[in-house]
């Protein structure tokens, strides 16, 4: 029986640690907070399980618009002025990653097995765990002003649809009967029926920590510091508390993963795509789909909390304070989308939040053996798809240590590959 130690409570750590308990694993779980708390990227993400959610954010032409995002501290995608001289090497490789088309659609085809099927596999897992409530697939709706800002992004949707996505077009009439609380000032609308979500992430997280618990394995509420390598093989994770003794171990510690991908080996140029959120209790609307508004860049989703506005992507690292200026954009802007929102919410029925997605300037995460020590496998960067991915994450984890050929190549997501 291996001895695995596994680096983070979060989603993609969870779903890991299940598949390698499952595999008869003694596993040990190491999180500084409680798993599904508001310190994880998974508690706050947009609730979205898209096996469509294979285009990466570095498009042709990206260079333009930088001088813009700088500019703008409250636009979809910002990078904090005082943060560019730390950023720009990870930033010169992010518009590199998406400077052809070429590129960017054979990202699209190294995202989609990590995505295939994730409602049907998360709502499989979450049964499992007594929380199948919380997956639903209902689709989510792309809204357009008009069909010409479709076609602008004929790039994304063409990768999507090589990709196996198929999609159902609504014009404004159609639009409306599927979706009558958005604002009318969407005419064009792109329903993808395969998609889903998982509609209270923060409680999806800590029941899977629950049913990891069943199946035998420890949960250590502290964080990890670096790994005892001797000889070229593993023997200890060291923690703030001390030496956890094992055989194997896998950092899924999220956007803190960098250090220790290091002293195993490799250097990775991961940074925090800094995402916020805001809840409204009670919003006074029920939109029947999850939407996605095309000039807000935002998911819209109901959640047993109230409507959740997810998105932003500001780029300030692992220690500046939050802009709450940028939560509350999304809340103005949904306005926009929803004429139906009241114009004054009451300030204690409005919650925000701040986290960080683990994010590689390539768009895909770090899955696969260290470069340094075959006892540390990585399963982190993940991105705008952690949640898609955990399930199928995990499955290769545990794949991995069990010295199985996992079910597709594992080269596009080598950490070796930023050399």
């Amino acid at each position: 029986m291996t001895r695995v130690v596994v680096i983070g409570g979060g989603v993609i750590g969870l779903a890991s640690a299940i598949a390698l308990l499952r595999d008869g694993h003694a596993v040990t779980i190491i999180e500084p907070g409680v798993p599904g708390g508001e310190q994880s990227a998974s508690y706050g993400n947009g609730t979205l399980l898209n096996p469509s959610s294979v285009v990466p954010m570095s498009a042709p032409g990206l260079w333009k618009k930088v001088p813009g995002y700088l500019a703008d501290p409250l636009g979809p995608l910002t990078i904090r002025w005082s943060y560019l001289p730390w950023l720009l090497p990870w930033l010169r490789r992010f518009a590199a990653a998406g400077s052809t088309a070429a590129k960017v659609e054979a990202t699209g085809r190294a995202l989609r097995p990590l995505v295939a099927d994730c409602p049907a596999l998360h709502r499989k897992l979450a049964e499992d765990a007594g929380v199948g409530d919380l997956i639903v697939r209902q689709g989510v709706l792309f809204a357009f002003p008009n069909r010409a800002a479709f076609e602008a992004e004929a790039l994304s949707w063409r990768v999507r649809r090589e990709n196996g996505t198929r999609w159902l077009e609504l014009d404004a009439d159609e639009l409306r009967q599927r979706e009558p609380a958005l604002d009318r000032r969407y005419t064009f609308g792109i329903l993808i029926e395969e998609n889903g979500q998982c509609r209270d992430p923060g409680a999806y997280t800590a029941a899977l920590a629950r049913y990891a618990s069943d199946l035998g394995a420890a949960i250590e509420q502290t964080g990890a510091t670096g790994f005892r390598i001797e000889a070229g093989r593993l023997r200890a994770v060291k923690t703030r508390g001390g030496e956890i003794a094992c055989d194997t171990a896998v950092i899924a510690a999220g956007a803190w993963s960098k250090a220790l991908a290091r002293e195993a080996g490799d250097r990775v140029p991961l940074e925090s795509e800094r995402g916020y959120h805001v809840v409204i209790e009670n919003p006074g609307i029920a939109p029947r789909y999850p939407v996605m508004p095309s000039d807000g860049k935002m998911a819209c989703t109901m959640t047993p909390a109230g409507l959740r506005l997810a998105g932003q992507v500001e780029l300030a690292g692992l220690e500046a304070a939050p802009n709450w200026r940028r939560a509350e954009a999304l809340l103005q802007f949904a306005r926009k989308v929803f004429p139906g929102l009241p114009p004054d919410t009451p300030p204690e029925t409005v919650k925000l939040w701040m986290g960080h997605r683990p994010s590689t300037p390539d768009g895909l995460p770090c899955l696969g053996l260290a470069s340094g020590c075959s006892d540390v496998v990585h399963a982190f960067g993940h991105g705008h798809v952690g949640l898609a991915a955990a399930v199928t994450s995990g499955a290769v984890v545990a794949d991995l240590v069990a010295g199985r050929a996992p079910a597709f190549d594992l080269a596009p997501y080598s950490a070796a590959r930023f050399r």
